[in-house]
């Protein structure tokens, strides 16, 4: 009978030590992840086992996961806390012993492969209280001599259960520590609102505050536009820097908080009829839970919407309802204080703006006669270098003495309004001017200063001098002499022939040379190529960027404007030859264009608004002219004429039709034709012999000829490999041997791009 005693004393005596053990360890802890670690080392130690892992349960998401493991792997996993092992051996509150876990249907073979981790042999059992509350699960793995025992679960649910109380301890000290962590965020923003006038920075941080607050995947703060009845957002998390949202007020789930003023919390999606997936699709992100709760001013009234997307864990609960109404009273204020400011802020950039972009000087003056503000055409005009030099300081320090004038005119100006026709002296020159002087009142019609306007009146030489720059002088001698009244300024339909150039590669170019070197050289460019324009009689247009509009035929047309934009084209080319050679010789990098020219009917006159007038032309014919420079990339051609400019000229020049195509916007085909005269021997050899060859060829082509066709091309090849067009046709051919066109074929190819 002692015999029998002495094992049993022995396996008690055990037990006692491993239980001393973790209190004695556990106590020595400062967090909870320290004591789960402890508690893991201790049981994989004691009862000889590979890994341990303690599975911990949230009751908010009915989920146990896993705060440390051991091994190289580390990182939390959750479950739901009725699947796998361990959420059978939670659900049912007891533990188990498992000798081949492939052998069991309760085993997730996912996290194996997940791992790299090759599970063999489970022990588990439920991590509860003294009291028998489940707080979680203790699992341990593969034992190393022979098989987990009875003894071993007996060992593992004693030294869980000496140490629940201890884990439980650390679990509540931390959550206490999360929710007042929470909580000094929560004071901190709404400390900084009351600081923060900018409404985007302020709306970041409020942003960031609800998404960790509630532990969420996105958070949106949507504000009302009182003008449009839109709710729009420009800062949200999971939303690009300069992503802009903008609905209807009263659309999707966010207008219907908004216009009913009562929050929503749905816990799933898809399976509301209120929600629009489409954003979804949109986006590629994936919906699943959604909190959303109107935003009130002092008054009450609602001024927006706050918007939470998708608990971490599960649904959004009533605790995180509470916790953003609260958040979002608070600093409702603040919300309408930066937007207010930026308002004023907008209308203050507004008015800067309409200065700024103001041909005349203004100028206001306070009471004292010192300059309070003046626009850039004021510094422009009064030849003042910087704005400093003119704040604060008397507007006569700034006038030549012939203009002392102006001195009565300003103390008459506090009484009535004035009008001017004068001139005003600046550093000696004297200025044509009209002049208005107002004067400004605050709101009890006292007298704050005047505000002044001048504008410089352009003489007729001046006006001749500006127009000559885009048009040869003579053709501006003629529409001064003409007059605005007019209808050669007023708007008339008429025959004109439209010339596009854009200069290629020009991304490249500005890389290389910075803004100053670009700047310059597009300077140089263009002075060549507008000599090659008014020189023909043209009239520049406009420039667009790197690229010119150029117009033969208006305002005042001549008998042979195709040529003149044909022949301007020739020399444009012929004349970048002669610059690229120099920029060659000083080890700079060549520049190239291409050139697209189209003679239709066309729309010329002023055109704009009563404040701002341009005199241009419009119509199908000039977007056609944009259409064939275009295409001067697809044929490896540097000037491109419409089949109506082909038929219009009256000299002969060295051309080859290199398409009959339906362009970008069109539905009727157009002949496109190559121009070849700025070719030397050099640059193109044998380009008599090749033309031959391309037009029998392209004759081919038409008739659908295609091996014809190939071998005409090819010949073309030899003589130039570098003939594009001849290169293109070869492919065209090849793939039209493959696919044969239905129908008849009528040698029309149909453009995909502009």
């Amino acid at each position: 009978m002692e015999n029998k005693k002495e094992p049993e004393k022995k396996r008690t005596s055990r037990f006692s030590e491993m239980l001393l053990q973790v209190t004695t360890d556990l106590a020595k802890t400062k967090s909870l992840d320290e004591a789960l670690e402890t508690l893991v080392k201790i049981t994989t130690g004691t009862i000889g086992a590979e890994r341990g892992t303690i599975f911990l349960n949230d009751p908010s998401t009915g989920e146990l996961y896993s705060r440390i493991a051991q091994g190289n792997f580390r990182r939390e996993i959750r479950i739901l806390n009725n699947k796998g092992v361990a959420g059978w051996v939670f659900s049912r509150n007891e533990g188990t012993i498992i000798h081949d876990a492939y052998k069991d249907d309760r085993f997730n073979k996912a996290v194996d492969v997940r791992t790299g981790f090759r599970t063999k042999s489970i022990l588990c059992a439920p991590l509860r209280t003294v009291s028998g509350e489940k707080i979680g699960v203790s699992q341990i793995l593969n034992k190393v001599d022979g098989e987990f025992l009875e003894d071993d679960l007996e060992l593992l649910q004693a030294m869980t259960e000496q140490a629940a109380i201890a884990i439980q301890g650390n679990i509540i000290v931390e959550q206490v520590e999360a929710a007042r962590k929470q909580e000094l965020e929560f004071l901190d923003v709404v400390s900084q609102v009351s600081s923060e006038l900018e409404l985007t920075p302020l709306l970041q941080k409020i942003i960031s505050t609800i998404s960790t607050m509630l532990d969420c995947e996105r958070a949106t703060l949507f504000i009302n536009d009182d003008k449009t009845n839109e709710l729009y957002t420009e800062v949200g998390e999971g939303l690009d820097e300069k992503s802009v949202i903008r609905f209807p007020n009263h659309l999707g789930i966010a207008g219907t908080v908004f216009t009913s003023a009562k929050s929503v919390n749905i816990p799933h999606a898809y399976a509301d009829l209120r929600f629009n997936p489409s954003f979804d699709k949109q986006t590629g992100f994936f919906t699943r839970s959604i909190l959303c709760m109107p935003v009130f001013n002092k008054e009450g009234k609602t001024i927006g919407v706050s918007q939470v997307l998708n608990k971490r864990g599960g649904s959004f609960n009533e605790e995180d309802e509470k916790r953003l109404a609260a958040f979002t009273s608070q600093i409702s204020m603040g919300i309408e204080n930066a937007k207010l400011f930026d308002d004023v802020q907008n209308q203050k950039n507004y008015s800067e703006s309409i200065l700024s972009s103001m041909h005349d000087a203004v100028l206001t003056i306070d009471e004292n006669k010192l300059v309070k503000t003046c626009n850039p055409s004021g510094l422009k005009i009064l030849r003042v270098s910087s704005i400093d030099d003119i704040l604060e300081t008397s507007l006569f320090d700034k006038l030549d003495k012939d203009n002392n004038w102006l001195t009565s005119k300003l103390e008459s100006v506090e009484e009535q309004e004035e009008f001017l026709d004068t001139s005003l002296v600046v550093e000696g020159e004297k200025l044509s001017v009209n002049i208005s002087l107002t004067p400004l009142l605050g709101q009890k019609q006292e007298s704050l200063g005047s505000m002044i306007m001048i504008e410089d009146i352009s003489s007729e030489k001046r006006m001749k001098s500006t127009m000559s720059r885009y048009m040869d002088p003579e053709l501006a001698d003629q529409l001064m002499n003409a007059g605005e009244s007019d209808d050669v300024m007023g708007g008339k339909q008429s025959v004109a022939s439209v010339l596009f150039s854009d200069v290629r590669s020009f991304t490249t170019i500005t890389e290389e040379l910075g803004a100053q070197g670009t700047v310059k050289l597009l300077n140089e460019y263009f002075t060549i190529m507008v000599d090659c324009i008014t020189d023909e009689g043209g009239m520049l247009d406009k420039f667009i960027g790197d690229a010119m509009m150029c117009i033969f035929g208006t305002p005042v047309p001549h008998e042979d404007d195709p040529d003149r934009a044909v022949r301007a084209a020739i020399r444009m080319m012929t004349d970048l030859k002669v610059l690229n050679d120099k920029r060659a010789a000083e080890g700079k990098l060549p520049i190239d264009h291409g050139m697209g020219v189209n003679t239709d009917s066309v729309v010329s006159g002023n055109i704009g608004s009563p404040k701002r007038m341009d005199y241009t032309v419009i119509g199908d014919g000039v977007n056609l002219a944009a259409r064939i420079e275009s295409a001067c990339k697809q044929y490896g051609a540097h000037i491109l004429i419409s089949e109506f400019t082909h038929k219009a000229v009256k000299a002969t020049y060295r051309t080859r039709q290199v398409d009959y195509v339906i362009v970008k916007g069109k539905t009727e085909p157009v002949g496109v034709h190559e121009v070849l005269d700025f070719h030397d021997d050099e640059s193109y050899p044998n380009m008599v012999e090749a033309l031959g060859h391309f037009n029998d060829g392209y004759r081919a082509w038409n008739n659908g000829n295609w091996d014809q066709a190939i071998k005409l091309f090819k010949n073309v090849e030899k003589i130039n490999p570098n003939d594009k067009a001849a290169k293109l046709y070869l492919d065209r051919c090849a793939h039209l041997k493959k696919n044969p066109p239905k129908g008849d074929w009528d040698g029309v190819w149909v453009m995909t791009s502009k």
